[in-house]
């Protein structure tokens, strides 16, 4: 392990793991990101007009918002792959890590010799992992591919939206790849310790969220056909949807089984004949019956403040939300009072962020440095290159 690169005497889960990353945007980025939470030392490597994420946008302390958000706690090297020394620069760099990862084009991959196979044939320790759009092999595996075309391949447009169809509302494909890139790099690494093999990982945007397109499309292909969109309801249970309040106010409320409608007719609605009523009894009754049962629901709600609507749910024992808007969540009384925003340092000043949502005993993650372009500890770097050098 390269002494400046390890963490000196921490107790965080992943100290003195070694993390180099070819990345850009957000997949591969966010999975790197969870790494360096977890206290593993992650290097950067970027183009020399850097990730184009930092351009995103200027909104906090004039850095991108998407770049603050993913690349915190990194330190990063500007190389001009097109170099050949720099390319042998890199080379060094994947030989002297513990972890690989890249979420770079294929043609981009071959051209550079990283592909993850390769690499574990070269490196038997390493674990490397490779991000694209559609996955090795098929028809479509060189297509170029981002969040929302594959939110629209994977069938999200589908379900999301109401009379018209729309996107998820953030970075759902990336999040889920990132996510699934970041289990299979922990799980490869339990499995190092045990059998001292690293693993070439490959994890696919479309394969992961066509995994969280689940239920649906199961329902979909086994049921009734496409499911219809729905908005702020859910499909398949009822009453499961927003309302409005007298305050002004927008909560959602949740009843989930058949216990719960008989507290809510009773509790909230005051009308206990309709638990046993058989358009309202059962899940499959009220959402063949969801205009009404939302009429009705509606009509006890917006006569209700916020504090009355959740003294009587909450006496019912029925889930209740607000619904905020992003300044309210920003404020959110649960995230503030629990200490969950952090200062985080940039080049070009202080921004608050989320913590990690990590909660593991005796240790607490760190919000770490959002690195400028090339901005790096040399002695760090070096030590990883020597350790490289001598594999």
């Amino acid at each position: 392990m390269p002494e400046a690169a390890a963490r000196d005497e921490s107790s965080a889960p992943l100290a003195g793991l070694v993390v180099v990353s070819l990345e850009q945007a957000v997949a591969a980025p966010f999975a790197t990101r969870q790494l360096a939470d977890l206290g593993a030392f992650v290097l950067k490597v970027e183009p020399p007009g850097g990730d184009f994420a930092r351009h995103y946008d200027s909104a906090m302390a004039g850095q991108s918002a998407n770049f603050v958000w993913v690349n915190r706690g990194k330190q990063s090297l500007a190389l001009d792959l097109r170099r050949d020394d720099d390319r042998a620069t890199l080379a060094l760099l994947i030989a002297g890590a513990d972890v690989f990862v890249h979420n770079v084009s294929p043609e981009a991959a071959a051209r550079l010799g990283i592909d993850p196979d390769d690499l574990v044939a070269r490196h038997p320790a390493l674990i490397a992992c490779a991000i694209s759009g559609y996955g090795a092999g098929g028809p479509r595996s060189t297509d170029k591919a981002y969040d929302l075309a594959i939110q629209a391949e994977a069938g999200a447009f589908s379900v999301t939206g109401a009379e018209e169809m729309s996107k998820v509302g953030f970075s759902v494909a990336d999040i889920a790849a990132g996510m699934y890139a970041l289990s299979s790099v922990l799980a490869a690494l339990v499995r190092r310790g045990r059998t001292g093999t690293g693993a070439a990982i490959r994890v696919a945007m479309i394969d992961a969220l066509a995994e969280w397109m689940s239920a649906p499309l199961y329902g979909a292909v086994y049921g009734d056909g496409q499911a219809r969109r729905t908005g702020r309801r859910h499909h398949s249970i009822a009453p499961y949807g927003t309302f409005r309040l007298s305050d002004g106010r927008t909560v959602l409320i949740a009843v989930q089984n058949d216990p719960e409608w008989s507290r809510l007719a009773t509790g909230l609605l005051g009308r206990p004949a309709l638990v046993d009523d058989p358009r309202y009894a059962t899940n499959p009754a009220r959402i063949a019956h969801v205009d009404e049962v939302e009429t009705m629901v509606s009509d006890a709600l917006a006569s209700m403040g916020g504090d009355d609507a959740l003294a009587r749910l909450a006496e019912a024992r029925i889930a209740v939300a607000f619904v905020n808007d992003l300044p309210g969540v920003w404020q959110h009384e649960q995230l503030r009072s629990r200490g969950r925003f952090r200062s985080a340092s940039t080049q070009t000043g202080p921004v608050e962020v989320l913590d990690a949502p990590f909660d593991i005993s005796g240790w607490r993650p760190e919000p770490g440095h959002v690195p400028g372009l090339d901005e790096h500890d040399q002695r760090a770097v070096d030590g990883i290159l020597a350790r490289g050098r001598s594999r």
